[in-house]
């Protein structure tokens, strides 16, 4: 008996077709790490020993003060003149007549006497400075004048000031313009003089203009050196306002200074020399930062 095996056509077909293969998914990219902070962590070692000697120069500087005035009938200690300090400030900007007003307005007519002096001496001062570091013509001739006339003392020019304006302002104004220019022209022609040669040929070769060499070359590389001078120039004034009012007289810290003196009041005297240090210490700060960023210097 022959027996027969029967295939299933379904079963055939379906083991003759190719195997599909399984759809795999792809696993997500992984998330981009976060930068790490570029904000160094906080030090402080650093914060204390940038903090802690101040504080103890100044603590160290009001008890040397107390202890020298701890018997004294006539110097004032560190309390009574911090006392008076506070009546001062509490009421800086008061006016009883022309000769009797607040520390407030006395500050604020000096920083004006020194801003338009100042002002003036600027405007002179640096295109003076580039013209003579420009001109080696124009160097030999100037810089002999300004050798000569840069150490007189500032206050032998306030009686050429009084004789020609005949008034105390535009004198002490004055005194202050022709004191505080000189740091700025030679600050500035010092800079002009160092800048390369390279660059300077370079602009004859392309024939450029004075104006472009000015604006394209000269003014950037000169200006760190002129906010050096104007920084200097800005001591110098705040320096010379505080003597010329002592002998001019009106309103002004150096005014308010030599009248407490008349008044016998010392602790006003050492209230106006902390007010002189801190306002001179403050303007000398804003223009070291704003020197800073324009310096070329890496840090």
């Amino acid at each position: 008996m022959v027996s027969a095996v029967f295939h299933s056509p379904r079963a055939a077909s379906a083991s003759t077709q190719p195997a599909v293969p399984l759809k795999t998914v792809a696993p997500p990219p992984p998330k981009p790490a976060k930068p790490a902070s570029t904000k160094p962590p906080f030090d402080a070692r650093e914060f204390w020993l940038k903090v802690l000697p101040p504080i103890v120069g100044a603590a160290l500087l009001i008890g040397i003060w107390a202890l020298l005035t701890m018997k004294s009938t006539t110097f004032p200690t560190p309390a009574a003149t911090f006392t008076e300090a506070v009546k001062v400030f509490s009421d800086p900007f008061y006016s009883k007549g022309p000769n009797d007003q607040g520390i407030g307005w006395n500050i604020l007519y000096s920083l004006e006497r020194v801003a338009v002096g100042f002002g003036m001496a600027a405007v002179v001062g640096i295109p003076l400075g580039f013209m003579i570091g420009r001109f080696e013509v124009l160097n030999s001739a100037v810089s002999p004048l300004i050798s000569l006339l840069r150490p007189v003392s500032p206050l032998a020019w306030l009686p050429i000031g009084l004789l020609v304006f005949k008034a105390a302002n535009p004198a002490a104004i004055w005194t202050i313009f022709i004191c505080s220019i000189w740091p700025m022209i030679i600050n500035t022609a010092v800079g002009v003089q160092r800048v390369p040669a390279d660059y300077l040929n370079v602009a004859r070769v392309l024939n450029l203009s004075e104006w472009k060499v000015f604006t394209k070359i000269l003014f950037p590389a000169v200006l760190p050196y002129m906010l050096t001078g104007v920084r200097l120039s800005v001591s110098t004034a705040w320096l010379v306002i505080v003597a010329a009012e002592m002998l001019t007289g009106g309103v002004g810290i150096g005014f308010w200074v030599w009248d407490e003196w008349n008044n016998l009041n010392v602790q006003h005297i050492l209230i106006a020399i902390f007010v002189i240090g801190v306002v001179g210490f403050l303007l000398e700060m804003l223009l070291v930062n704003i020197a800073k960023r324009f310096s070329y210097e890496t840090v």
